[in-house]
């Protein structure tokens, strides 16, 4: 049975887990890791892999992993990629899913947080760039001002009034560009929490060829 990103996207087990790690999210007071965030790592990272020219089924896969890579925060946040990559693999195969595919989407799940990733193959590569960049004012939950700025996580996603990925083939790069309102946060507040994931980001990058770029308010960071 070819499982597809449609069978995914519409697994009620597979959507009640992405639910209901949101839901802890919120608890732990965490930014947005519900449908909007992980229909947006489905989409870059698919989309990603089809502009490298990547198999059409490679190119399916790293859809599916952009769309579960997070329920394993279900159980716990800590070591949430590797109990996420688990659980993938109990629903993927019970769908049927052939062992090589879900080979793939377990590794890619298995690697995405920045304290233990790697990009091991193409969709992980994929799937790490699409997650890192995900940084957006729609993320924050906090209900005021005073809560946002309080919190470096909420500060720095609220202060990105805009961010945008694009791959230029023909130079070999894939550039994050992005605008801070820096009355909400310093470049240097934002290089506090995500150094290590722009790190990641250029060793993703790099696993597919690449060179990964930052921009911010049109200075070159990295």
């Amino acid at each position: 049975m070819n499982v597809t990103f449609e069978t995914v996207k519409n697994n009620h087990e597979i959507n009640t887990y992405i639910r209901q790690a949101d839901a802890s999210m919120i608890a732990l007071g965490f930014t947005e890791h519900s449908f909007a965030h992980v229909g947006k790592c489905a989409s870059v990272a698919s989309k990603l892999l089809s502009d490298l020219d990547y198999p059409a089924r490679e190119v399916e896969l790293a859809k599916i992993a952009g769309y579960m890579h997070d329920i394993g925060n279900v159980i716990n946040r800590i070591d949430h990629a590797q109990s996420g990559a688990v659980m993938a693999f109990r629903i993927l195969d019970k769908l049927g899913m052939p062992p090589e595919d879900v080979a793939t989407v377990i590794t890619a799940i298995g690697n995405h947080d920045e304290h233990t990733a790697h990009p091991v193959n193409a969709v992980a590569a994929a799937l790490i760039i699409a997650d890192k960049s995900d940084v957006r004012r729609s993320r924050v939950r906090a209900d005021n001002m005073e809560n946002i700025k309080g919190d470096i996580h909420d500060r720095v996603n609220y202060a990105v009034e805009n961010a945008e990925l694009t791959l230029d083939k023909e130079a070999g790069a894939i550039t994050l560009s992005m605008n801070i309102d820096q009355r909400m946060c310093s470049v240097m507040d934002y290089f506090e929490i995500f150094t290590t994931r722009m790190l990641l980001c250029r060793k993703a990058a790099a696993f597919l060829g690449l060179k990964f770029k930052l921009v911010i308010d049109d200075a070159v960071i990295m």
